[in-house]
């Protein structure tokens, strides 16, 4: 079984103060009972949750928080275990604006690519909360443990 990481929950599983934690968590336990689980870690959604903790420990005036979460992502997730799909960018973004269009914009960018990534991988499933990707014929969305069995 193959299964992407969403933002939502990689944010969740690093940020307990997420609203999503708990069950980010759970998805997590689950997959690690699954003994064929593998986990897809996408570029564009490490940049994304690191994007998105950045300004949410600023906003929220949790600096002193910053550095121990941004090093518990690096250390979780190091380089060598991402998916590079910003270098395949020029070949797939016709079909991203285009995904993007037919969608009519409920799917963002990076919402596309990567769901154009997991089917040019044969990702079947991905962890999200984002309720968006329900329209992707080839993806099943995992939104709670039960959505892995």
């Amino acid at each position: 079984m193959r299964i992407g990481l969403d933002t939502s929950v990689l944010l969740a599983l690093i940020d307990e103060k997420d609203i999503w934690h708990e069950k980010a968590v759970a998805i997590k336990n689950a997959l690690i009972q699954q003994s064929d689980a593998e986990i897809a870690i996408f570029d564009c959604v490490l940049t994304e949750t690191i994007s998105i903790l950045a300004r949410r420990i600023h906003e929220k005036r949790r600096s002193i928080e910053f550095e121990p979460l941004f090093n518990h992502l690096i250390v979780t997730y190091p380089l060598e275990s991402i998916l590079w799909l910003y270098p395949l960018l020029p070949a797939y973004f016709e079909e991203v604006i285009n995904l993007v269009r037919t969608s009519n914009g409920e799917l963002n960018f990076n919402d596309s690519l990567i769901a154009i990534a997991c089917r040019d991988r044969d990702i079947k499933f991905l962890a999200s909360f984002d309720k968006d990707f329900d329209s992707i014929s080839w993806l099943k969305r995992v939104a709670t443990p039960s959505d892995i069995e």
